[in-house]
């Protein structure tokens, strides 16, 4: 038999549980993305309450509902918060070159959780070891050698 109300336990600084309102979740994780680790599936799968969720910290999003982690608007706002955020998202949207710039943008080694297609795209790629020179590893291999992305290491 599951547990009542009064036998699960709050967690954290946020007080929040499975048995949590939506707008008790929608504050908490406005005030503490991590809140939403405490949440219901039913809260992890609401796209108000993980928008405002990744909007505080990206990296959220891998408390998502796999249909959110699939979401691109969803996703785009975890890249832009925190762009190592992208290993949540679903093998779709890791394929999206806009979606894996943003995160680029944010955090060069994003590039090394994208598509192989785009780990290939040499803009892309320049773009990722502009940002962190360590992550040349993370490219194409094809593209490990190429000049004009050496020229650009430190």
């Amino acid at each position: 038999m599951g547990k009542t109300v009064d036998e699960v336990e709050s967690h954290g600084p946020t007080g929040i549980n499975v048995f949590s309102s939506k707008e008790d979740v929608m504050r908490a994780v406005g005030e503490n993305a991590y809140a939403l680790h405490y949440a219901s599936k039913e809260m992890k799968a609401d796209r108000e309450v993980v928008m405002i969720a990744v909007k505080n910290w990206g990296a959220m999003l891998q408390e998502a509902s796999a249909e959110l982690k699939a979401d691109r608007e969803i996703v785009l706002a975890a890249v832009e918060n925190t762009g190592g955020s992208l290993q949540y998202a679903s093998k779709e949207i890791r394929a999206d070159r806009e979606v894996v710039m943003t995160a680029i943008a944010e955090n060069g080694y994003a590039i090394g959780v994208a598509s192989e297609e785009l780990r290939a795209d040499k803009e892309l790629a320049l773009a990722a070891v502009k940002s962190d020179p360590g992550c040349l590893e993370d490219i194409a291999e094809k593209l490990q050698s190429d000049p004009e992305i050496l020229a650009i290491l430190p």
